[in-house]
């Protein structure tokens, strides 16, 4: 396509390339600042290049682009939108309605509104609704469908009686469509493996906030609430017996969900930060590693990120704590572990204790009562701190954490 789209709009061809997908992507810009007539010939370019840069899309990118209904409701959802807020955009307020119920389509005048005033692509808004979506349902692997529903995802439904594609729909329509997730898992900071699969790392943060909705709590979080006591007082609950539960009670409290959900066999997350609801900020925890050193540093971890990272405009934290490289991290994560380790074990009584020196049980158990926490934490950070991973290992793997979340299906 080349230079002949962009000198000769009557010549359009399929898109081959990236050059000519960025060309078409301008070319369509410059017809929504013209506001063509749907029927006049440059409303039906409009009409043509929309068609051949979802089909290049189609093939040059695993993710679809989101459904406009939905990329709509998810920025009025960021920006604290009511539908009425949208009248100046689509026109009357039954227009409004019509649109996000998806009885109207959008217009051309809609969409250079929503575009300029809100910021949404026109690329996503000129997208048909729910076009090429069963094809990316379909797309999902049959195994991954199968975990999920042997997890119990689909409630009585089955892949055998509903279909995969069924299955799904409703799966993601309770509370947030695939293009939802989609575009939160965009805007979001990865601390995982680049082995992880995408689909079902989506279907696991959907999981957490189903499991989040069902959580009754009547509490507001409050941005600031969250400092150095707090955490302090917090981490402290980890020397009682069934800290576990503890914690999840203490959060709430401050209007933080504690939601506990297995990851899959084709991810490596410990945790996660989702900031979707910042009213009701949620912590979603894995579990993976069942020991309780894991657990406290993970929740830790991802209360660092409420503290520092609320108002970054990231959604989702995404975290696997053990086996990445201190290098490999982004300064998110570093910070994020700088105050999780600074909060178990402070570097000012690191520096003095005996437990630098000679990592053995007494030493850590001294440690752990002086500063008024489990045992498993303190080892889990002189293991750490030290690089000596072959001591303390009883300690450390003997403090369990599942038994206390018995209704989960663990993996085995």
């Amino acid at each position: 396509m080349g230079n002949n789209l962009a000198n000769n709009m009557d010549k359009i061809r399929i898109i081959k390339t990236e050059q000519d997908y960025k060309e078409a992507l301008k070319l369509v810009e410059k017809l929504i600042i013209c506001d063509p007539n749907p029927d006049s010939p440059k409303g039906e370019q409009l009409n043509l290049l929309a068609i051949l840069i979802q089909d290049y899309e189609a093939r040059a990118f695993p993710e679809i682009l989101p459904n406009p209904i939905e990329a709509i409701k998810f920025r009025m959802e960021q920006a604290e939108l009511k539908p009425a807020d949208l009248i100046p955009y689509i026109g009357s307020r039954s227009r409004v309605s019509e649109i996000l119920s998806g009885k109207r389509q959008l217009t051309l005048d809609m969409v250079k509104a929503l575009s300029d005033g809100l910021g949404i692509p026109a690329k996503v808004l000129i997208k048909k609704p729910d076009e090429k979506e069963e094809t990316e349902y379909q797309n999902w692997d049959n195994r991954l469908v199968a975990e999920m529903e042997a997890r119990g995802y689909f409630g009585s439904a089955s892949i055998k009686k509903s279909g995969k594609i069924e299955l799904l729909k409703n799966f993601f329509s309770l509370v947030s469509s695939p293009a939802q997730m989609v575009g939160m898992l965009r805007k979001s900071s990865y601390r995982s493996s680049p082995l992880t699969d995408k689909h079902a790392l989506s279907a696991w943060a959907n999981r957490v906030l189903k499991k989040a909705q069902k959580v009754k709590i009547t509490k507001k979080y409050k941005h600031g609430t969250i400092d150095i006591n707090f955490l302090q007082e917090l981490v402290k609950l980890s020397a009682k017996e069934n800290s576990p539960i503890l914690a999840q009670e203490y959060l709430k409290k401050y209007g933080i969900v504690l939601v506990i959900e297995p990851h899959f066999s084709k991810t490596y997350l410990d945790g996660a930060a989702i900031l979707v609801n910042k009213d009701n900020p949620i912590i979603g925890l894995t579990l993976r590693y069942d020991r309780l050193d894991n657990f406290w540093f993970t929740i830790l971890h991802e209360l660092a990120h409420i503290v520092r990272h609320y108002d970054s405009g990231i959604s989702l934290f995404f975290d696997e704590i053990e086996g990445i490289k201190a290098i490999d991290l982004d300064e998110k994560e570093k910070e994020a572990d700088a105050l999780a380790e600074d909060i178990i074990l402070p570097k000012a009584k690191w520096e003095i204790s005996p437990a630098r020196l000679i990592p053995s049980s007494m030493a850590a158990n001294s440690l752990a009562n002086e500063l008024g926490v489990h045992i498993a934490l303190v080892a889990g950070q002189i293991r750490h701190k030290g690089n000596k991973y072959v001591y303390l290992n009883k300690i450390v793997n003997e403090s369990k954490v599942r038994n206390y979340f018995p209704n989960e299906k663990w993996n085995k």
